[in-house]
C-alpha cells in the first residue's frame, strides 16, 4: 500500500481536465533517488503537464508526497546466523 498527502492549494486548476464522469487531476508518483527523507516520505506527487509542455521543459507542480505503508505486524527478516570455524571443518575442499 502507498499512502499520500496532497496539498490541494498547489493543484494548478488550468491542468485539470473534464472526463466522462467528472473533473480529473492526473499526476505521477516520483520516488526519491536518495531514499526516504527525514519525514519518512519515499517520494513526491507531481501534477502532469501536457506532452507539448514537457517537450518545452516545463514540469508540473509538486503537489504532495507519498510513503510506502510498512505493516508493523510483519516480522522483519533476520540475518543468517554466522558459522564458526569448527562448523566449516566438514567442508570437503
Amino acid at each position: 500500500m502507498i499512502k499520500y498527502k496532497i496539498d490541494v492549494t498547489k493543484i494548478d486548476k488550468a491542468l485539470l481536465y473534464k472526463g466522462e464522469k467528472g473533473t480529473y487531476c492526473s499526476g505521477a508518483f516520483i520516488e526519491y533517488k536518495e531514499g526516504t527523507d527525514e519525514y519518512g516520505n519515499d517520494g513526491m506527487v507531481v501534477q502532469d503537464v501536457s506532452k507539448e509542455e514537457r517537450d518545452q521543459g516545463k514540469r508540473g507542480p509538486i503537489i504532495g508526497n507519498w510513503r510506502k505503508f510498512k505493516d508493523k505486524s510483519t516480522p522483519a527478516s533476520k540475518p543468517a546466523p554466522a558459522t564458526s570455524a569448527a562448523e566449516d571443518d566438514d567442508v570437503p575442499f
